[in-house]
């Protein structure tokens, strides 16, 4: 009777094993609609034949990150609605938000991921679908939060191989080059025109692509993340600012908070950027328009007086982005682009807006996917 009791027990252990083995290969292909409307919310100058610099604020779902196919969709959507309006040309620099090539992580999973009600559960069905890579993430993972670093390492190889192919390939079907917002890998670096990653810490970090499809020098890596980020997200202080050529003048990036910083700007006033692109993400409904909370236990530039409470998060940084304004910033014009939308219970604030002779240029609305652009 024992014997056939354990007998019983280990192939019922058995099939439960292999049940869940398949289980998390399975990977059901949904076809969920995506709403493809865009909004010219700004449209700034008057054409010539100097260039345009295109921000797009996007308004994502989780369901929009189901394939790379599926995200090419709906972004593609936005760039034909920006070039039938006449807003693409070959001197077009097109700049997407922060992040945006970061929640790849969550592409090609199950459809109980994609429907859950919040980030945490969602990032537990991405550890149970995937748990082998999700073990080997954790083992490897750096900083005080290993769970976070495991859940943006385990798919890195992919994530890399889908973001160059993706971006890379919007700059080349629409002959524009794109800023291509920004994603979290582990040392990510350019070999031979390829996107490669390395073991050690994530770093949050952008690529600028050119009409060719091919990415332009080295990948911009974030020099301050935010308090909440630096769990899992290395500084890159020691790193230069890149300023590369594009058919619109030299360009520069900064991603996110960087942009608050003065001391950035006089690295690239050093080296003669006349365009300022800035990627950036804000958390949370509605907090754009809340007290702004400072630079935290960042370390705050002597040249700012702001006090945290004074205004709101919007004209913090309306205020503390420099594009434009002299002698802090010697660049012709530049732009801010948000990534909007909502992940699971992580909702969005941020207002895109053009910094351009001392002057901030926004549409003030925050619904819907929105076009900012300005002529050269």
């Amino acid at each position: 009777m024992r014997k056939l009791l354990c007998l019983t027990f280990s192939m019922a252990l058995i099939a439960s094993i292999a049940g869940y083995a398949m289980w998390t290969v399975d990977r059901p292909v949904g076809h969920y609609l995506s709403d493809l409307r865009i909004t010219l919310a700004v449209n700034q100058g008057i054409r010539a034949d100097r260039g345009n610099l295109l921000g797009i604020q996007p308004e994502l779902f989780p369901t929009d990150y189901q394939s790379p196919q599926q995200l090419h969709r709906k972004l593609a959507a936005y760039l034909q609605q920006a070039r039938d309006q006449g807003l693409l040309n070959d001197k077009t620099i097109v700049v997407l938000p922060e992040h945006v090539g970061t929640w790849l992580m969550v592409s090609g999973e199950k459809d109980e991921l994609y429907q859950a009600t919040s980030l945490e559960e969602a990032m537990n069905w991405l550890a149970v679908s995937n748990p082998l890579k999700f073990v080997r993430a954790l083992i490897s993972a750096k900083g005080e939060s290993r769970l976070d670093d495991a859940h943006l390492r385990m798919k890195a190889k992919t994530m890399a191989r889908d973001y160059q192919a993706l971006f890379g390939g919007l700059a080349k079907e629409f002959g524009v080059t794109l800023v291509a917002g920004s994603i979290v890998l582990p040392e990510p670096t350019v070999s031979d025109g390829h996107l490669e990653i390395g073991r050690g810490a994530l770093y949050n970090s952008t690529l600028v692509f050119g009409s060719d499809g091919l990415p332009i020098g080295q990948p911009q890596r974030q020099l301050s993340p935010t308090v909440h980020e630096r769990g899992f997200i290395q500084p890159s202080l020691d790193q230069a600012i890149n300023v590369i050529d594009t058919p619109a003048g030299r360009l520069g990036v900064l991603i996110g908070i960087d942009s608050w910083y003065p001391d950035n700007y006089r690295k690239l006033n050093a080296q003669g950027a006349q365009l300022i692109a800035v990627p950036a993400f804000v958390v949370g409904h509605g907090s754009w328009d809340k007290p702004w909370h400072g630079y935290k236990n960042l370390s705050t530039p002597s040249e700012i007086s702001l006090k945290p409470g004074d205004l709101s998060e919007g004209d913090a940084w309306h205020r503390l982005t420099l594009i434009g304004q002299l002698p802090g910033s010697q660049a012709v014009t530049g732009m801010s682009v948000f990534l909007r939308g909502q992940f699971w219970d992580q909702g969005s604030a941020g207002q895109s807006f053009i910094s351009s002779n001392g002057q901030t240029i926004a549409d003030g609305n925050a619904r819907g996917a929105r076009l900012l652009n300005i002529w050269l």
